[in-house]
């Protein structure tokens, strides 16, 4: 039986590349008058999709059309299809077999700089389907398929994929990625250009040259330093000679916490996460070199089909690479504003159920705590400033919540915007969510809650979510999460998140160091083991920024006690706190003691932001032993 023949002209794309693109069609067998055919270029015209082509009025660019054998030309009608823009065709005469149309996308004069866009991302075999329906009722079969190759367009940076935590000695793979102005890999450079490396204090200041390799990335193996201290490895494009940094790297004399970075919740930007979850987990692992990701998918059965759960467990079960790339997971549930708000649920093992809020044993925070225990299930507030959608932490369990968003592409929690806060939840004039002061992170601190902070990106389905995305809510770069422990598996990450051993930032990888009287970020210490915190309280630690570092502010009980800053992009922290604790300590709800809680927030120069969780003082004074008569 002979098959149709689908061409794409040209065969392959570049991303971002704006062109006039021809879909030639050679039926295998005779069309009749009337024929029904709908060309279907797979896009919902987002902004990476496919550009979707106009259909009318007096504009010559960005147009779709077809060619007839005769060379006839028909304007195409804009159809939807679930989300997806279709254009339809009649056919006014019959095609013999063997005979060829075209399907056109660009501008009517032929001008390349007017034509249509390709998307932004590479994909191979990039699909447009066309449907035909011989008796025009709308009655379409499997369709005929066109693909092309959409690969990276021009180099534009160089991205150096380092760990942020090393040891003397100990050997680290580099990873380098040559990326154009989207973030894909490519090759795409001028012929003979070579990157020089160097990096001081390194077995004797090697300086290597690379080319860059068709395949867009480069594994260096086995590097290591010979001197503890901080390091930042250096690329410079020898043609145009620009310079690129890697984040910064500390070398420790003596093996101890490692650091690895994730997405506690995030979504990618061209996956549904129920329908490609794989997809979803390669695009982290892969593209953004995440060392870790949890899924947050909404529990509501019309987002999240029993199947659809069933499909991401066993994924985040099989992607699960200790050494590599360590999945959870978990999902969003959102119960009664202010008491319960919206939370992330992340599950310390596979094959956990989905807890569905409209679920009698699941529709209550009480009842979800009840029936679990905090060695598997971590429950994390999100958006707890979100006006209708917030968490005021009366309710506050200690034992579930270890960790708390302080910061998702929506914005920052940890205030309001007339109390500093550089990145609030902000809707817009008349539509949007706005920010309530009881949801702060530190009102909730000062209620004696004790969490950690963690960051999230930008979640755009299910509750509150939906309602930002669809009134175009201001949104900001998506979150990271450090998290430091001993070694990378799912049970150390998990076990660490518990213990508040973390950090949250706006997205760029700096390096905070915090602690107090020795104890790291996340410690609760008390004056009974260290008597000498009645006197002082010794606050050391770093940052190493991925920019200069415009401000380091040390915050005690919620409020600023120290700043620093020397126009770098390293800053130690050294303070001793000295002042009398009757005077500073405070009393709350939720500790049985008075104590006094620290944190550090940081700033660079381009907009970047951490905050180092906190770490807990309690007075607790020695129990008098009675004397014998």
């Amino acid at each position: 039986m002979r098959r149709s023949i689908c061409i794409s002209e040209p065969s392959v794309a570049l991303a971002g590349e704006q062109k006039n693109w021809r879909f030639c069609f050679v039926t295998s067998q005779a069309l009749p008058q009337k024929t029904l055919l709908r060309f279907d270029p797979q896009s919902r015209g987002l902004e990476n999709e496919w550009e979707l082509p106009q259909t009318g009025g007096r504009t010559k660019n960005n147009l779709i059309w077809m060619t007839l054998p005769d060379g006839k030309q028909l304007p195409g009608k804009e159809v939807d299809n679930k989300g997806f823009k279709q254009y339809e065709f009649v056919l006014p005469e019959e095609i013999a077999q063997g005979e060829k149309i075209i399907f056109h996308l660009g501008s009517a004069d032929g001008s390349a700089g007017q034509g249509n866009r390709s998307q932004l991302y590479i994909q191979r075999r990039r699909p447009f389907y066309l449907y035909i329906d011989p008796k025009g009722k709308k009655e379409f079969k499997d369709p005929e398929i066109f693909t092309l190759d959409v690969r990276g367009n021009k180099l534009d940076n160089i991205r150096i994929i380092t760990p942020s935590v090393v040891f003397k000695n100990s050997r680290f793979d580099v990873l380098i990625r040559f990326e154009d102005s989207f973030g894909n890999l490519t090759g795409n450079a001028p012929e003979g250009t070579l990157i020089e490396l160097t990096y001081d204090q390194l077995r004797e200041n090697l300086s290597w040259k690379l080319f860059v390799p068709e395949t867009g990335f480069l594994t260096l193996p086995n590097l290591y330093f010979n001197e503890p201290g901080l390091y930042r490895l250096r690329l410079k494009n020898l043609t145009t000679k620009e310079e690129y940094f890697s984040a910064p790297i500390q070398c420790y004399l003596e093996e101890g916490n490692h650091q690895f970075w994730g997405v506690l919740q995030g979504e990618a930007e061209r996956y549904e996460t129920a329908e490609g979850i794989e997809s979803v987990l390669r695009y982290f692992r892969d593209d953004h070199s995440m060392q870790f990701f949890a899924t947050s998918t909404n529990e509501d059965a019309g987002l999240t089909s029993n199947d659809d759960w069933k499909l991401i467990s066993s994924q985040v079960a099989e992607f699960n690479e200790e050494e590599r790339f360590v999945t959870l997971l978990g999902f969003q549930w959102e119960g009664e504003p202010s008491s319960e708000g919206l939370r992330h649920f992340i599950y310390a093992k596979d094959n956990k159920p989905l807890l569905r809020k409209k679920e009698l044993k699941s529709n209550a925070l009480k009842k979800i705590y009840k029936s679990h225990t905090p060695k598997e299930l971590l429950s994390i507030p999100c958006l707890t400033t979100a006006k209708g959608h917030s968490y005021n932490f009366d309710d506050y369990s200690p034992e579930f919540e270890r960790v708390a968003e302080i910061y998702s592409a929506w914005g920052s929690t940890e205030t309001i915007a007339k109390k500093g806060n550089t990145r609030p939840l902000m809707g817009n004039a008349k539509k949007g969510i706005s920010e309530v002061e009881e949801g702060t992170l530190t009102k909730a601190l000062l209620k004696g809650c004790r969490f950690g902070f963690v960051a999230g990106g930008k979640i755009t389905t299910g509750g509150a979510y939906a309602e930002m995305k669809e009134s175009e809510q201001e949104s900001y770069s998506s979150g990271l999460t450090a998290i430091n422990c001993v070694e990378y598996s799912r049970d150390a990450l998990f076990q660490a998140l518990y213990n508040r051993s973390c950090y949250a930032t706006t997205g760029a990888r700096i390096l905070v160091v915090f602690n107090i009287a020795g104890k790291p970020m996340g410690s609760e210490i008390s004056t009974k083991s260290k008597p000498g915190l009645v006197f002082n309280r010794h606050i050391h630690g770093f940052i190493a920024g991925t920019d200069i570092i415009e401000e380091v502010t040390l915050y005690r009980n919620g409020r600023a006690l120290e700043t620093f800053s020397n126009g770098t992009n390293f800053v130690k922290v050294e303070f001793d706190d000295s002042e009398p604790l009757d005077k500073i300590a405070i009393t709350s709800q939720f500790s049985p003691h008075p104590h006094l809680f620290y944190y550090l927030r940081v700033t660079q120069k381009d907009g970047h932001m951490a905050w180092a969780s906190p770490i807990w003082i309690d007075i607790v004074e020695e129990e008098k032993k009675g004397r014998k008569k």
